[in-house]
């Protein structure tokens, strides 16, 4: 190759093929990296597709537990809506209440104890669905009145053959349907000292 000066530039052909062959290189790289990225958006695709099936057949399977629990706890009705049925993955969820003799409401707009009443019969729905061995809950029943109280603690007893539920409550109605009742205790002052109590054994005994 003659420059411009009138000089010979001798190894511009080997330049030539070198930049040509980094060139070539480039292109395959570039080539594997979009084939990669469809193949990765293939996978991606089919767990979407995969989850979104899942997710619709448990939700529709929790949704009828909870309806069915939501009126055995306090009567009145209870479903759950997809805020996005065409997008799943992305939907938000709602939840309807009706409580009985009253209009049909989002959970926003119940009182604090309607709201700890569909907590926990949407809890018990997540439960029936897919058991655990135990369950904790601290003071669920707070907000609860005592009509409520005992219709939960009567559930949870009949309920506690597949799950151990722990839990920790003021509430009298609760602390009689338990099993078992675990507590502290002060006869001395500043000395506390674990109380244990087999209900069970006692009702057997006739005390």
């Amino acid at each position: 190759i003659e420059l411009a000066d009138g000089d010979l530039k001798l190894a511009a052909e080997d330049e030539y093929k070198t930049a040509l062959e980094k060139r070539d290189f480039y292109v395959r790289q570039c080539d594997d990296l979009k084939e990669s990225r469809e193949r990765l958006r293939t996978v991606v695709a089919e767990i979407d597709a995969a989850m979104a099936e899942q997710f619709a057949k448990a939700f529709k399977e929790i949704g009828v537990h909870f309806q069915d629990i939501f009126s055995r706890l306090g009567g009145g009705t209870a479903h759950l809506a997809l805020t996005d049925k065409e997008h799943i993955l992305e939907a938000g969820v709602e939840i309807y209440i009706r409580p009985p003799g009253k209009k049909q409401q989002s959970l926003t707009l119940l009182s604090g104890g309607e709201r700890a009443l569909t907590v926990i019969a949407l809890l018990l729905a997540f439960l029936a669905y897919h058991p655990a061995p135990f369950c904790l809950v601290d003071e669920v029943d707070a907000a609860l009145d005592e009509a409520n109280v005992e219709r939960m603690a009567r559930y949870l007893k009949n309920y506690s053959g597949a799950t151990q539920f722990i839990v920790i409550t003021h509430r009298r109605k609760t602390m009689e349907a338990a099993n078992t009742l675990l507590g502290v205790t002060m006869e001395e002052k500043g000395v506390s000292r674990l109380l244990t109590v087999k209900v069970d054994e006692l009702l057997k005994e006739g005390t």
